[in-house]
């Protein structure tokens, strides 16, 4: 198997079926964490967005939403460069 099909599919297995709204929600926290937001301020931006999706941050689950979205937020940087790529 090729490294990119490898990768596609191990990411798709991290990121897991979403819904659309769950989608909007994910870009929302990955967008305001790219104008350098922290992850508890990122997450309150979307749930005051998408508050059928919102997330209830704590001091026990932080650090994994924190290393969840950094991973979205690379995996999508990865797909932008691919796309543009294929143009």
């Amino acid at each position: 198997m090729d490294p990119l099909k490898q990768y596609l599919a191990r990411a798709n297995e991290i990121i897991g079926e979403h819904t659309p709204d769950g989608e909007k929600y994910d870009r929302e926290v990955i967008r305001w964490i790219r104008r350098g937001k922290s992850i508890s301020k990122a997450v309150a931006k979307a749930n005051e967005k998408y508050p059928s999706e919102a997330l209830q941050i704590s001091s026990d689950n932080l650090a994994d939403v924190q290393a969840h979205y950094e991973y979205l937020a690379e995996h999508d940087a990865i797909i932008e460069k691919l796309d543009a790529l294929n143009k």
